[in-house]
């Protein structure tokens, strides 16, 4: 069927005529792309060019590539003497290509957009909490409408072929039973979706969150349509489905400011002096930029038989900064001890039958000395 398809044989004037339409149009769709990105690039350079057209021309240079010269040949298939069997697959070759290139850059338009609006609002303070909630509609909102693209792309394209049609009427009056099929079949993958949307305009949790999840601290690093990834402190990555977060608990640490209070627990003994530890604290916070000039507290919280506790508690912007800040007090304020209170120090009593003294180990070394 082949000749019979391309009406061959076909006289070298008309195979010469069709050979130079569609590489005129071709050729002329590469041109239109080389000079409307030339002109981009040119203007590029200017040292006042918005942000757009920078990401136009790195996004929908590729694309454009493809879709100009095919675009510019639906234009000229009119033009092509072949017979209507061989002209109708050619058409039909022409427009499955040009839905396809169209949705690539329909997607590319999505990345366009997404980069102007993440150069308008920045992720760079440690306190972000609005420029949070609009990425994390914006990463949910940009995913769901690649989807829909590739989705309708990919329906457009089949529903050109008669064959493919028939099908789809057919199924669409058995549309009921299918629906319930489908729905038992992917149930746990439409809950996923509808959490989320919740997730995404309700915002139990944002890019850029801190959460306790699973015994884990970690940072919310994406969020896709069917589950979120949380890095972890050591690099690892914590992969939970979406709907996780709308059915367990979970701590999150920057739900409406990113603020926290950091705590260091010291034991002591009895004969520690407590007002002077609670001077050092405050000396030793002062002299910490990392300290937000909040809350700086020493109290004794509970007292044991060998020894009291006193907590310290220290605030900082975030939790990053609260973790090293305890950190840091710790360490100081057990140094302090040791150099300045060394008999303070936790130790062990006990009384030794016909003695009036107590049995420590200090007692010790000196009835051996």
């Amino acid at each position: 069927m082949l000749p019979d398809l391309l009406d061959l044989p076909m006289p070298l004037e008309q195979a010469l005529y069709v050979s130079g339409t569609l590489a005129c149009g071709l050729l002329g769709g590469l041109v239109i792309k080389w000079v409307i990105f030339a002109l981009l690039r040119a203007y590029n350079r200017r040292a006042d060019a918005p942000l757009a057209t920078h990401s136009l021309a790195r996004h929908l240079s590729r694309p454009s590539t493809y879709f100009l010269p095919v675009l510019v040949l639906s234009f000229v298939l009119p033009l092509v003497p072949l017979a209507p069997r061989s002209l109708e697959v050619l058409r039909r070759f022409v427009e499955t290509t040009l839905i396809a290139t169209f949705a690539w850059g329909l997607i590319k338009t999505v990345d366009v957009i997404e980069d102007l609006v993440r150069q308008h609002y920045q992720v760079m303070e440690g306190d972000n909490l609005r420029v949070r909630k609009l990425f994390t509609q914006l990463q949910f909102i940009k995913k769901l409408a690649i989807t829909l693209i590739a989705f309708l792309a990919v329906g457009l394209i089949l529903m050109s072929f008669a064959t493919v049609r028939r099908i789809g009427t057919g199924l669409l009056t058995s549309a009921g039973i299918a629906s319930v099929i489908i729905g038992f079949a992917a149930q746990r993958s439409l809950s996923n979706l509808l959490a989320g949307f919740q997730i995404a305009f309700t915002q139990p949790i944002r890019l850029d969150d801190v959460l306790v999840v699973e015994g884990e601290w970690g940072r919310v690093e994406e969020i896709t349509l069917t589950y979120v990834v949380v890095r972890i402190w050591d690099e690892r990555r914590l992969v939970l489905p979406l709907n996780y977060f709308m059915e367990k608990p979970f701590q999150n640490w920057t739900r409406t400011t990113s603020q926290l209070l950091g705590t260091v627990f010291l034991y002591a003994d009895y004969t520690l002096p407590v007002e002077e530890v609670r001077a050092e604290l405050k000396r030793i916070v002062e002299q910490e930029p990392l300290w937000d000039r909040r809350v700086c507290v020493l109290q004794v919280t509970d007292s044991k038989e060998r020894t009291m506790e006193l907590r310290a508690l220290v605030s900082a912007a975030d939790s990053s900064r609260t973790f090293d800040l305890r950190c840091i007090v710790r360490e100081k304020l057990v140094a302090f001890i040791q150099q300045q209170f060394p008999e303070s120090l936790p130790k062990t009593r006990s009384l030794v039958a016909g003695s009036d003294q107590p049995f420590t180990l200090a007692n010790v070394v000196a009835n051996e000395s």
